[in-house]
């Protein structure tokens, strides 16, 4: 047995972790990238970021831990989902990647369903029929960039590039595929139907397998750009929130996992494939083979803070959250939207933009604050209540990414919701859970199981302050009622250009 790497491949940064051979973490290590806004409701990355960022953190978990590259066995990647990569027949990409909060698509997503009623899709797929799943994209470019769509040789998530680029095998796990709405989610592979509906051909998207396979190893070339040796195994690896749910330890049905970063998916483990009749949240493949993920993939919650403290606050984090704290529950009546790329809660809706509703002259500059930390935790209350209404979950939620170290917002959501909320001490919980798939593939561990036990530990708990339930009640409602007013005018057919 060798030491192990994962990564977590995410929206504005790669971080990585090294698990010894005896399974103990040794290093944690970052390096960030940027993210590109050509137009509005488009988002861009360029996918040679990943590499050089990989090739750094790669560097750094080695020195930090005095581990030699030949001393590591396997590396694993939970990469961000709902993106997609043309590949060029050299192997590099012929453009940036559309990523997940693109919302470009909208036009192909509407010709789609022409074709096959949205509940079709949902019945096969597991999935909205919605613009920010990779079909649509991929139609995009077909129509919008014909000659990078004929020059293509691949259409690839975001993971699966990375694996080609690594060990030139085109592959891709249950997890990531069933983000695409191509897959059904019931068989566990492309579905036929889906396929021909879009008239896309599997074979440009590669094969689909286990998260803890061994995809191929390192080549020479890959080996010498990232640092490590020749040779090295890549597993297949797996979607970032997933990834996520095994760092919290969600490797049994019924445990729910709040993943915050740029985006906040919300997911509860389930035995089955289970279906909401709602919409709100999908059912998803899971890196656990053995398991579903029944989630909503993440409306913009991180990203809506980063967005108002860089452009409206102009303030660090801790001092944003010291004017909060002086503010009542409920902002005294201002509501903050949280939909800056579309909204996914409390209903689907690509068109839908972020609003501030109730400003008056009594509100300062906290109050704007808090109402946006509000504001997504009331996103995060209508996913976790639609799983209370299916039978799913229970009243603790473990919570990782980078809200896990605000206590300030875990309590907001605590309250909120009326939850429990356990953070984990782990901080890199996507990167440890691929770091997780490397290491039963390489024998470090004998099941997912075991090396949840060896690598979870929990922090802090938040419990909800009852003093509090009956004013977030009330700015709850008020949420709710201001969004459903506004979805007229989000989907006024000039609203589409913004």
């Amino acid at each position: 047995m060798a030491a192990v790497i994962g990564c977590d491949v995410g929206s504005q940064s790669l971080k990585g972790v090294l698990i010894g051979a005896t399974g103990d973490l040794l290093a944690e290590a970052s390096a960030p990238y940027g993210l590109s806004f050509p137009h509005p409701g488009w988002a861009e990355q360029d996918p040679n970021d990943w590499l050089f960022a990989l090739r750094s953190v790669v560097k750094e978990l080695l020195d930090g831990a005095g581990v030699r590259p030949g001393e590591v066995g396997t590396i694993g990647f939970a990469t961000q989902v709902d993106g997609v990569v043309a590949v060029g027949p050299g192997g590099g990409p012929l453009r940036p990647a559309i990523i997940w909060m693109d919302r470009r698509a909208e036009a192909q997503s509407r010709a789609l369903r022409d074709r096959v009623p949205a509940g079709r899709v949902f019945e096969v797929t597991g999935l909205n029929l919605d613009s920010s799943h990779v079909a649509p994209k991929i139609l995009w470019l077909r129509e919008e960039e014909p000659e990078v769509y004929r020059s293509a040789s691949a259409f690839l998530l975001p993971g699966s590039y990375l694996v080609y680029r690594l060990t030139g095998e085109k592959v891709v796990d249950y997890s990531n595929a069933s983000s695409s709405m191509l897959y059904d989610v019931r068989k566990k592979d492309w579905s036929e139907e889906m396929l021909a509906v879009a008239n896309l051909d599997p074979a440009l998207l590669g094969r689909v397998a286990p998260a803890d396979e061994v995809a191929g190893t390192l080549t020479e070339d890959s080996a010498r750009e990232i640092g490590l040796r020749a040779g090295t195994r890549v597993v297949v690896g797996c979607g970032d929130e997933h990834g996520a749910c095994l760092g919290a330890g969600l490797v049994e049905p019924d445990l729910v996992c709040d993943i915050t970063g740029t985006a906040e998916p919300v997911a509860v483990a389930a035995d089955e494939p289970v279906f909401d009749g709602t919409g709100l949240v999908e059912t998803h493949a899971h890196a656990d083979p053995r398991l579903w993920l029944i989630e909503n993939p993440g409306f913009v919650s991180g990203g809506s803070i980063r967005w108002y403290s860089d452009n409206v606050a102009r303030t660090d984090y801790d001092a944003l959250t010291a004017e909060a704290e002086d503010v009542p529950p409920g902002s005294e009546g201002l509501i903050f939207l949280p939909c800056l790329s579309g909204a996914m809660t409390p209903t689907w809706n690509g068109n839908a933009r972020g609003v501030f509703y109730g400003l008056s002259m009594k509100h300062g500059r906290g109050h704007m604050t808090r109402a946006v930390f509000e504001g997504c935790a009331y996103g995060f209350r209508d996913i976790v209540d639609r799983f209370g209404e299916m039978g799913l979950g229970g009243e603790e939620v473990r919570v990782v990414g980078g809200g896990a170290k605000s206590p300030f917002w875990c309590q907001i959501k605590a309250d909120v919701t009326g939850r429990v909320l356990r953070a984990l001490k782990i901080r890199e919980a996507t990167a440890t859970g691929a770091a997780m798939l490397a290491g039963v593939a390489e024998g470090v561990y004998g099941s997912l199981e075991e090396a949840a036990a060896c690598l979870i530990e929990f922090g802090a708990t938040y419990e909800p302050d009852p003093d509090k339930k009956d004013a977030y009640e009330e700015a709850y409602g008020l949420y709710r009622a201001a969004y459903a007013a506004l979805e007229p005018v989000f989907d006024r057919e000039e609203a589409t250009a913004w």
